[in-house]
């Protein structure tokens, strides 16, 4: 198995050895580093796309050749409970280990598949760095499409990161396996995960995909300890079953933690569900108010106008942050990131720093 320096990229050569693939003794190579883990013979890729075998090596093809490259607020993510009012420079190279049927940036992730395209330019991990620096961003994040599909990419421009005093963080559909997690995890702080639905059916019909091991990569992640905040977005008729999500709001309560964000989000039809209607509204709330049942302390609504998005105190119930959009203002109760009436300390990342620079500016 190539090691992590061996997988560095001369700057003119898109084709890089890759890490986490096994050698198998007819020349096909395992490709380790998803819970797929494709067989993949000579001359062909998996099911990303971008990892594939040449000559019996697995190599990947997007090291270093970005599709997508901007400074976003940090609740864009959406992650709310790390460096709240923050810059995140978010980078992608296309491909993706899912062929969700609602995606929406389906013309990344799916480039080589469905005719889509995707334009790439040569964005080396030291120029994320840079760039990330010069828009004033507090973390770099991993997103768009699948950042495990790219890890080498990833785990260069995370250790040059923390080497700048900035953090990092992904936005993943949690398809890792565990011998990504150990290599991502000393670099990684917080992840955003999508849990698509708590019903395995959902997972193959409409994702290409098992909800085990993305349960078992959230468990790791914490296990590691990496912050972790969920997305479900909603799909009527497909993954708004009551029941089911009350399943799923007590297993990220009790498995992740009651203080664990649960972020509910609205879908609007696109790509392959287009002939599906908006989620209502009703249906968001009735969810929000399933997780707080479930015990879960912070359970925001997504892409809901006016819809619950203030972050309250889990001791309490004092608020201590508002948010419109993409704006964070912390409440005068949040006291470096503390709760000033009760005391509780706000689960997260960097809220002793958010709370300590807003109790200055008071």
């Amino acid at each position: 198995m190539p090691t992590f320096e061996q997988a560095r990229s001369p700057s003119n050569d898109p084709v890089t050895p890759a890490i986490l693939g096994v050698v198998e003794p007819d020349g096909a190579v395992r490709c380790i580093a998803c819970a797929h883990r494709c067989l993949i013979r000579p001359g062909r890729a998996g099911i990303c796309r971008v990892r594939e075998n040449r000559d019996g090596a697995l190599v990947s093809l997007v090291f270093g050749q970005a599709v997508a490259a901007n400074a976003d607020p940090i609740e864009k993510k959406p992650l709310f409970h790390v460096y709240p009012g923050s810059v995140a420079y978010s980078i992608a190279t296309r491909g993706c280990n899912f062929h969700c049927l609602h995606c929406q940036n389906w013309a990344i992730s799916q480039a080589g598949r469905d005719a889509s395209t995707a334009p790439e330019f040569h964005l080396p991990p030291a120029m994320v760095v840079a760039a990330a620096q010069a828009a004033g961003a507090r973390t770099i994040a991993y997103t768009y499409t699948e950042p495990t599909v790219f890890i080498e990419y990833v785990l260069e421009t995370a250790r040059l990161a923390l080497d700048a005093g900035l953090a990092n963080v992904l936005v993943t559909n949690g398809y890792q396996t565990p011998e990504a997690l150990d290599l991502l995890g000393p670099l990684v702080a917080a992840a955003n995960v999508d849990l698509k639905s708590f019903d395995d059916r959902f997972y193959r019909r409409i994702v290409g995909a098992r909800l085990a091991p993305v349960l078992a990569a959230l468990a790791g992640m914490r296990e590691r300890g990496v912050w972790v905040e969920v997305t479900t977005l909603l799909i009527p008729g497909l993954n708004d079953d009551p029941d089911s999500l009350r399943g799923l709001a007590r297993w990220i309560a009790v498995e992740l933690g009651p203080e664990t964000p649960w972020h509910v989000s609205r879908f609007f039809p696109t790509y392959r569900l287009t002939d599906l209607d908006p989620t209502p509204v009703a249906t968001i709330e009735r969810a929000v108010a399933t997780g707080r049942e479930a015990g879960l302390c912070h359970v925001y609504s997504g892409n809901v106008s006016g819809g619950d998005e203030d972050t309250a105190c889990a001791g309490c119930g004092e608020t201590l942050i508002r948010r419109r959009g993409y704006r964070a203002t912390p409440a005068a109760a949040l006291v470096s990131g503390s709760c000033g009436r009760c005391g509780h300390v706000l689960a997260g990342v960097g809220l002793a720093e958010y709370g300590a620079r807003a109790t200055a500016v008071r």
